[in-house]
């Protein structure tokens, strides 16, 4: 990996990290508005951005999370399941926003793995949590869309 690549990656690790210290009361429970979800996109640019988003979910769970270990294991698997999945449908998908949309399907169908996370760890009901926190990630991801393409077409990443 490149200098470059590692070095962004970074950066966007911090940004999901201190997004995620700021927000922290909505960002854990059943209710989710995570808004560094949004970095989630940033494959659908770039591929190479995986690991950034992945090691920022990684150590925002681990630094700010009451539901350790669960977080770690079912919170990063939502992460890294999602983001491949995303990055398998964008070879169909050469619209850049038709894979953001996909995008905020995938992550929001997906969040099941985080509703049978809070299932487990703290026993609220599976179906009503998969609702809730699939709203509040569709909400985020779309919210999202606009401000990922603007900093893209900018050339900041």
């Amino acid at each position: 990996m490149k200098i470059r690549t590692i070095t962004i990656n970074g950066i966007i690790a911090a940004l999901y990290i201190a997004i995620t210290a700021v927000i922290q009361p909505i960002a854990f429970s059943n209710i989710q508005f995570r808004i560094p979800e949004i970095f989630n996109h940033l494959v659908v640019f770039n591929k190479k951005y995986f690991f950034g988003v992945v090691i920022g979910v990684f150590l925002s769970n681990l630094f700010f999370s009451t539901l350790l270990p669960y977080d770690l294991i079912f919170g990063v698997a939502h992460t890294v399941i999602s983001l491949s999945i995303t990055i398998l449908l964008s070879r169909f998908i050469k619209n850049v926003w038709g894979r953001m949309l996909a995008n905020s399907f995938v992550f929001s169908i997906m969040i099941f793995i985080v509703a049978y996370e809070l299932k487990l760890a703290i026993g609220v009901p599976f179906w009503e949590t998969w609702l809730l926190t699939a709203i509040g990630e569709f909400t985020v991801m779309v919210i999202g869309m606009p401000i990922m393409n603007a900093i893209f077409k900018r050339g900041i990443l």
